[in-house]
């Protein structure tokens, strides 16, 4: 059976607090775009990941795709061993959600492969379990999101209208490290008060707070911004903690041209 998890993006991220759990209080919007990889699973003797594509770094039995799995294994015995083919189209650590994607789409790819009745409450909740961006592609659509991140709130939001650019420089950003660098704070006006603005607007009021600090440690992803309003973008900005950066454009007007070679460069015309 295969499936298509697709990447997102952040339209803003405000780090509101602190908490006592370790994590962070955040408020964030978060939008489904059209890059996508491949899954597919089938039946097998016992657990095989196969990855193709962009590399993914790290250990295979820790990939989200292959957690989501024991997950569910860990509840239904019955549920039988597969071979996970993963081929990676969406960067990886780039802040585009595609280990979360992968792993979203491997528990609904598996309910509905094995038929284990679960109901989309019940896959929620398994989401949350596997990473706070994972209940997000379940819906997969604009929503406002707060906690951690798990939890969500429609919106109606249409960008379909306008074209986007994705520059991925190939650069790792601990997402630990980039908390660490940053102050939190509430104040400031609301992301869905800033959304609901025209988006020739979002420039002067729809922030991420990653931006300040990681910009400094990396002072190219500030560069990169600045080239995607040098090549018109209405707006601009850092996805999740980064390294991906994006532009939004009037439509068909991005140009991927000219960019350096090792970065990965992906138009949504």
């Amino acid at each position: 059976m295969v499936s298509f998890p697709n990447c997102k993006i952040n339209l803003g991220l405000r780090i509101l607090r602190k908490r006592e759990d370790g994590y962070h209080d955040l408020e964030t919007i978060f939008y489904p775009l059209p890059v996508r990889d491949v899954l597919e699973t089938v039946r097998a003797d016992e657990l095989h990941f196969y990855p193709t594509g962009l590399p993914i770094p790290g250990d295979p039995s820790q990939n989200l795709a292959a957690k989501a799995f024991h997950l569910l294994k860990g509840d239904f015995p019955q549920l039988p061993f597969v071979a996970i083919h993963l081929h990676k189209n969406i960067p990886v650590g780039g802040g585009l959600g595609g280990g979360s994607s992968d792993g979203a789409f491997m528990l609904q790819l598996l309910n509905s492969q094995f038929q284990l009745g679960l109901t989309p409450d019940q896959l929620m909740t398994y989401a949350a379990r596997l990473g706070s961006d994972c209940p997000f592609f379940l819906l997969n659509k604009p929503c406002l999101a707060n906690g951690r991140g798990e939890r969500l709130e429609s919106l109606v939001l249409d960008l379909s209208s306008y074209s986007f650019l994705i520059v991925h420089p190939g650069i790792h950003i601990s997402t630990a490290r980039a908390f660490s660098l940053c102050t939190p704070s509430a104040e400031g006006p609301s992301l869905k008060d800033c959304i609901a603005r025209p988006v020739t607007a979002w420039a002067d009021s729809l922030v991420n707070d990653f931006e300040g600090p990681v910009f400094r440690e990396y002072p190219v992803l500030r560069t990169i911004k600045q080239q995607l309003y040098d090549r018109s973008a209405i707006y601009a900005s850092l996805t999740g903690s980064g390294s991906s950066l994006f532009g939004i454009f009037e439509k068909g007007n991005p140009n991927a041209g000219g960019w350096d070679p090792d970065y990965r460069v992906i138009v949504l015309p």
